[in-house]
């Protein structure tokens, strides 16, 4: 398969099993986003929406997404733009970069998290402190996790 170069948005609920190439699919409902990688793989990439992960911009016609999407861990190692439904082509990453935006990425998720948690926290504000990261309360402690 060749080159995706043009991403046509399709609002959804869900996100359908089978992506079709060319498709970008955007579940407001879930703030998620699929489509299959534009290099031509084949491969699915799904992209959370979040303050801290992937913002969509929907000017009535055309999809644009930040940041970029970067598909670190397929064979195709992609780096692209999604910019007004059209793929702009970037420079791969090597792996010291790759590796210090996953931690940046995972401390800014925890941020991001332990920030919602205080804010909702009832009674005892010190209460989140001894809570751990919000990856540590997801999968226990370990090291090295951050965004795909």
């Amino acid at each position: 398969m060749s080159r995706i170069k043009l991403l046509e948005p399709l609002f959804v609920e869900f996100i359908p099993r089978e992506l079709e190439p060319g498709k970008l699919y955007v579940s407001m409902v879930y703030t998620t986003t699929a489509h299959l990688c534009a290099s031509g793989c084949g491969s699915k990439v799904v992209l959370p929406l979040s303050p801290v992960q992937w913002q969509i911009y929907f000017d009535g016609e055309a999809i644009s997404l930040t940041p970029s999407v970067g598909s670190w861990d397929l064979p195709c190692q992609a780096h692209y733009w999604i910019r007004k439904n059209k793929i702009w082509w970037a420079a791969p990453w090597d792996k010291k970069r790759t590796e210090a935006g996953r931690r940046s990425d995972a401390r800014d998720l925890d941020d991001f998290y332990d920030v919602r948690a205080a804010t909702h926290q009832v009674g005892d504000e010190s209460a989140t402190s001894h809570r751990g990261s919000f990856w540590e309360r997801l999968f226990g402690k370990r090291e090295g996790l951050g965004r795909v």
